[in-house]
């Protein structure tokens, strides 16, 4: 059965084959005129067909090399080697099988995260109950942001949710290329497309599928497989020059020779099948190599541009920095402790999203102070967080917000990078807590080895003040620093860059439309910046900026393969028909040794899938990471 589908997939293959076969019969039988005939009317019926395509191909703008293959198929047929035409017409056929096989290997890692897609998920009937996990299974889009989900053993997470289980241990390889699994704790983020670890677990829906981690890198991956790379049509302008030197090849073999099947042996050996299939292979390779490092390209014309790229520009936060402020010291007010402070400032900020508010809530986790329910609690947006905390008043946020609500709130002074939340209690200023957001570890060997690789420009474009921009730029080694810039100046910004091609890298949705505009827009993809991927031609799934590094050392690699599988079809091409002018090769040989030249060009644009990364990893510890590792400090 698998056999006849594949017959089927092939049909050009199946006829070529059967009356290669009947001709050979005739042959031998000695009913050479009748295989003739039957040859003549299979090779015309597929010149008419290419022909056909031709002539689509040109009127979208499309010159090809096929006809370097009509003209061959005519000339054998013309000197009356009809069992060659027929291995040209097999060869070419032949050809789109060879890149079938070759694309379905290339694009496994990629098909996969599709393969994958969750289709049903369990939703607890009565989640608050406690007493049993009755479920009903409905369709993945059906379920809605709140729904708490049972996730048995093994199974694929469907929908971007909270954990509700007290821990869970969950693999991420598809999403972030992180090898081993990860363990959630309550509370944590668990991404759709995880499979989950040994032990059931519930989750809480925070998103609907269509909005969930794993449907947007399917539709990445889609974006991917549908493009074309312009290295394919670099293959197509070998076209015109490629058959030039063919035709004059062929001719003054013919010329020389005074023997007109000389022409049609030399133009046997110009078909342009490598060229043709070698290309497009190795981009798919290249796309495969690099989603299964953790980085989604949308497209092969994405890794020309990287490969090729001058210039870079990174924004700050997120992108060179953790974008995860850590907190540094704790200054309480007279009358509260360092721990007192920090408890009733985390229990506050268990009701705010502030990005401080998480780096405060990891801070007291860390010290082991267990949090405070609110009796209640009220958010002002970018200002600050009320709570009722064990009969006290809490407010977190602004200077000007907590001062507005305690008169005696005094301003300090902070060094560049930091931050500070301020903190009331009953009325009364408490203190002050300071976060830093650190550059990344890996942040500086990245940029040192962008400029070993030869990038001549690299900028820092952020909408932060001037002073904790080129603090942060100093520790990364980045000279050129635009800071305080709204998001249309950023988009000016890249724009004027030179030299190009320009790689814009970033994560949120404020970088979106510079992400968009730029050569290569890059997105720091793992905490889920949607509107910043959607804008982006290059996600990145892992949290770590030294896949910035891997995606150019692939993009270069790939290109390289590309463009070598190109030259390796032209040169053997070109040595070969300059041996069949001597004749020694005679046109069916030199037909199947063209088959020969086409399995060499596809192995190694197969190279592709094995692109070597960057290398880089985390150059030294988060600040997290030394805090362990350091006595803590006294005011903390």
């Amino acid at each position: 059965m698998r056999f006849l589908r594949v017959l089927g997939r092939y049909p050009v293959i199946t006829v070529t084959v059967v009356v290669l076969a009947a001709v050979l019969l005739l042959h031998v039988v000695g009913e050479d005129v009748l295989g003739r005939w039957i040859a003549t009317v299979c090779v015309a019926a597929f010149v008419v067909w290419t022909l056909v395509g031709m002539v689509r191909d040109v009127m979208r703008g499309h010159v090809g090399l096929d006809i370097l293959a009509v003209v061959a198929m005519v000339a054998t047929l013309a000197v009356g080697e009809y069992l060659a035409s027929l291995i040209i017409v097999l060869m070419l056929s032949g050809g789109e099988a060879l890149e079938d096989f070759a694309a379905r290997r290339a694009k496994r890692d990629l098909t996969a995260l599709l393969d994958r897609s969750p289709r049903i998920a369990h939703v607890i009937v009565h989640p608050l109950s406690g007493e049993s996990d009755e479920v009903r299974d409905v369709a993945v889009d059906d379920v809605v942001v709140g729904d708490v989900l049972l996730v048995r053993p093994s199974e694929i997470v469907p929908v971007d949710g909270v954990l509700l289980s007290e821990s869970g241990s969950f693999d991420e390889s598809s999403l972030t290329g992180e090898s081993l699994p990860v363990t959630r704790e309550v509370g944590g983020d668990v991404l759709s497309g995880a499979i989950n670890g040994t032990r059931a677990v519930h989750v809480r829906a925070v998103r609907r599928s269509v909005d969930s981690q794993y449907q947007q890198i399917v539709a990445l991956v889609r974006a991917a497989e549908g493009s074309k790379a312009p290295v394919v049509r670099l293959a197509d302008r070998f076209a015109i020059p490629f058959t030039a030197v063919a035709l004059v090849l062929a001719g003054t073999a013919w010329l020389i020779s005074g023997d007109s099947t000389r022409f049609a042996e030399v133009l046997v050996l110009a078909t342009p099948c490598p060229l043709l299939i070698a290309a497009p292979v190795a981009f798919l390779g290249g796309l495969s190599r690099a989603a299964k490092t953790g980085v989604i390209m949308k497209g092969g014309a994405v890794i020309e541009q990287l490969a090729r790229v001058r210039s870079a520009a990174f924004d700050k936060t997120g992108t060179l920095t953790e974008g995860r402020p850590d907190l540094v010291d704790v200054r309480p007010a007279p009358g509260f402790g360092h721990d007192e402070l920090l408890l009733l400032a985390a229990s506050a900020e268990q009701y705010s999203s502030h990005v401080l508010a998480e780096g405060i809530r990891r801070a007291a986790a860390t010290r082991g102070l267990e949090l405070i329910a609110a009796e209640a609690a009220s958010e002002v947006a970018t200002n600050g967080v009320t709570a009722e905390i064990d009969g006290r008043t809490v407010v977190v946020g602004k200077p000007a917000y907590v001062a507005s609500l305690a008169a005696d709130t005094e301003r300090v002074s902070l060094g560049a990078g930091e931050a500070a939340a301020y903190v009331a209690v009953d009325g009364r200023f408490a203190g002050v807590l300071v976060l830093a957001d650190d550059p990344r570890p890996e942040s500086a060997a990245v940029i040192s080895w962008l400029r070993e690789q030869g990038l001549e420009r690299i900028t820092m474009l952020t909408g932060d003040t001037a002073a904790t921009a080129e603090t942060i730029a100093k520790d990364v080694g980045i000279d050129e620093v635009h800071a305080d810039l709204l998001p249309p100046e950023k988009v000016r910004l890249a724009a004027q860059l030179h030299p190009r091609p320009v790689m814009m890298v970033g994560d949120g949705v404020n970088d979106a439309p510079v992400l968009a505009a730029a050569d290569i827009g890059m997105a720091m993809g793992a905490k889920g910046a949607t509107v910043a991927g959607d804008a982006a031609d290059i996600v990145i799934l892992v949290d770590s900026l030294a896949k910035v590094a891997d995606a150019v050392s692939i993009g270069r690699h790939t290109l390289r393969v590309a463009l070598t599988a190109i030259w390796i079809g032209i040169g053997l091409s070109v040595g070969l028909m300059i041996v069949a002018m001597t004749g020694v090769i005679p046109a069916v040989a030199g037909a199947l040794t063209q088959e020969l030249v086409d399995l060499a060009t596809i192995l190694y644009a197969l190279r592709a899938l094995g692109g070597p990364p960057s290398g880089l990893t985390s150059a030294r510890p988060s600040r997290q990471e030394r805090s362990n590792e350091t006595t803590p400090r006294a005011d903390l």
